[in-house]
C-alpha cells in the first residue's frame, strides 16, 4: 500500500465499539473482497471491503476476521484468518503479511491461516448460540455480483443451519458513521492531497485543453502524494456536460468562455474525499457565470451552518431548498408563480437543484450513516448545493466535506482549497 502505517490503536478502538453493541454469547464474521476477473487473466485492482479494514486494518485479499468477545479461551476471542505466504507469491506478487505483520497491523494477537479456518470455526460454532453475519445494507446499494461475503453466508448457514443468525449492519451503520480522530485526521489527508491536485490543474487549464487530460493532471498529483488514487471515478464536465450529474466519460475538448465542472477526491488510506470546483476555461467567469456561482457558494455556506448535532437529514434537505428557491428567485430562474403552483412532493426549486445537499463521507464516499436518525457530532458531511442550467449551456456546483461540532459551526476540511470566484481567477492568471 502506497499509505503511511496506521497506529494499530485506531482499529481495536473500533472493535470494542462493534463488541459494545453484540449480544451475548455471539461471534461476528467478515469477510475481504474478492480480486474480480475482467477477462481471461486480467483483474480488477483489489479495493478491500471496507468493514474489514475498518475493524481490522487489514488490506490484503483473502482475509477473514473472527470477533467473538465470549469465547471460552481467551485467544478466540479475536482472530485474524490470512491466506498464507510462501516464496514463489513473494516472487510473483510481492509479500504478504505475516502473522507478526498482521499484529502489528490490527493488534490482533491470534493469526491463523486460511487452511486452519475450517478446524478453528466448528470449534467456535460449538461454543457460541449466535452469528452476526455481514451484508450489503446501504441505502443506496445495488449489487448484482455475489460477493466473497455473500458466498460465505450461503456455505456457513448451510453448514450450520442451527444458530441464529444476526445482522452486523445495524451496529456498522452506526458506529462508522461517527469519527474517531484518527479516522478524521485520515480524511483531512485526502482533502489535502485534493487540495495540490486542484492547485495543479489551476496553472494547467486553457482554451484547447481536453477533459481526460484534466483527469491525467489530478490522476500525477494524486499518487506522487501516496493516495489510493481517485475516492470515485471522476467528473471533468466542461461546458453543458455540467448539466449531467453523473458524466464521467471526460473526453470533451474544452473550450474558451466554458466552465468546467470538477467533481474529483482523493482516496487517501481507504479514506475519501468529496470535492467540486468550477473553473473557468479561460481564466475568468462572465459576469452571468460569476452571479450563478456566488448564489450557490451563498447556498452552501448556508446549509454547512445547519450541520449541527440533532439535525435530521430530511428536514435539512427541505430548508437549504428554500434557501436554494430565494436564490433562483434572484437569478430570475422561478418565478413566484412557479412556487405557488408547485408540487409539494417535487418543489419548484427541483428544475434547477434536483439532487441532495449532503450524504455521509469516510471509508466509503456515500459512507455509513442513518438518515432518519439525528446528525451527531463527529460525523463527516458533504455539502453539495447546485444549479443546473441547460437552456444556458452551463451547470455550477460546489462541495466542501465538514466534521460535525458538539458546539458551534462544523468544521471545513476543505477551508484551504480556493473556492472564491477571485481566489480561482487569481491563481490562474499567475
Amino acid at each position: 500500500m502506497k499509505y503511511l502505517p496506521i497506529d494499530s490503536g485506531l482499529f481495536i478502538k473500533n472493535r470494542k465499539k462493534f463488541v459494545a453493541k453484540m449480544r451475548p454469547n455471539s461471534l461476528a464474521i467478515f469477510n475481504s473482497n474478492d480480486i474480480y476477473p475482467v477477462s481471461a487473466d486480467s483483474t480488477l485492482p483489489f479495493a478491500q471491503h471496507r468493514d474489514i479494514f475498518y475493524l481490522s486494518g487489514v488490506d490484503q485479499e483473502e482475509s477473514v476476521l473472527v470477533i467473538f468477545p465470549d469465547a471460552p479461551k481467551e485467544e478466540h476471542r479475536e482472530i485474524l484468518f490470512l491466506k498464507e505466504t510462501n516464496e514463489k507469491i513473494a516472487i510473483w506478487e510481492g509479500a504478504k503479511l505475516t502473522k507478526e505483520s498482521a499484529y502489528k497491523t490490527s493488534g490482533i494477537k491470534t493469526v491463523y491461516w486460511l487452511q486452519e479456518m475450517e478446524s478453528v470455526l466448528f470449534e467456535l460454532m460449538t461454543q457460541t448460540e449466535n452469528v452476526y453475519i455481514n451484508t450489503n445494507e446501504h441505502y443506496r446499494a445495488n449489487v448484482e455480483t455475489e460477493t466473497r461475503e455473500a458466498r460465505f453466508i450461503k456455505k456457513f448457514k448451510a453448514q450450520y443451519p442451527g444458530h441464529t443468525y444476526l445482522r452486523s449492519q445495524p451496529i456498522l451503520q452506526r458506529i462508522r458513521s461517527v469519527k474517531e480522530p484518527e479516522e478524521i485526521a485520515l480524511i483531512q489527508q485526502a482533502c489535502d492531497i485534493t487540495e495540490a491536485g486542484l492547485r495543479r490543474i489551476l496553472g494547467f487549464v486553457k482554451p484547447g485543453v481536453w477533459e481526460f487530460e484534466i483527469e491525467a493532471e489530478f490522476t500525477h498529483e494524486f499518487i506522487r502524494r501516496r493516495a489510493d488514487g481517485f475516492a470515485y471515478t471522476p467528473i471533468i464536465a466542461s461546458g453543458a456536460n455540467a448539466n449531467v450529474l453523473h458524466y464521467i466519460e471526460n473526453n470533451n475538448q474544452c473550450k474558451e468562455g466554458e466552465l468546467i465542472l470538477l467533481d474529483v477526491g482523493a482516496a487517501y488510506a481507504n479514506y475519501s474525499s468529496d470535492m467540486t470546483r468550477m473553473v473557468p476555461v479561460s481564466g475568468t467567469f462572465s459576469e452571468r457565470q460569476k452571479e450563478v456561482y456566488n448564489a450557490v457558494l451563498r447556498v452552501k455556506d448556508a446549509a454547512a451552518k445547519m450541520l449541527v448535532p440533532g439535525t435530521i437529514w430530511a428536514d435539512y434537505q427541505a430548508k437549504v431548498g428554500r434557501i436554494m428557491e430565494k436564490e433562483l428567485l434572484g437569478l430570475g430562474l422561478l418565478t413566484t408563480d412557479d412556487i405557488k403552483n408547485e408540487d409539494p412532493k417535487w418543489p419548484a426549486y427541483k428544475k434547477y437543484f434536483m439532487h441532495g445537499t449532503s450524504h455521509h463521507m469516510g471509508l466509503d464516499t456515500h459512507d455509513y450513516g442513518i438518515l432518519t436518525e439525528p446528525m451527531q457530532a463527529g460525523m463527516v458531511f458533504t455539502v453539495e448545493p447546485g444549479i443546473y442550467i441547460p437552456e444556458e449551456g452551463f451547470g455550477i456546483r460546489i462541495e466542501d466535506d465538514y466534521v460535525i461540532q458538539e458546539k458551534g459551526e462544523p468544521i471545513n476540511l476543505m477551508k484551504n482549497i480556493p473556492i472564491t470566484v477571485d481566489e480561482i481567477e487569481a491563481l490562474m492568471k499567475r
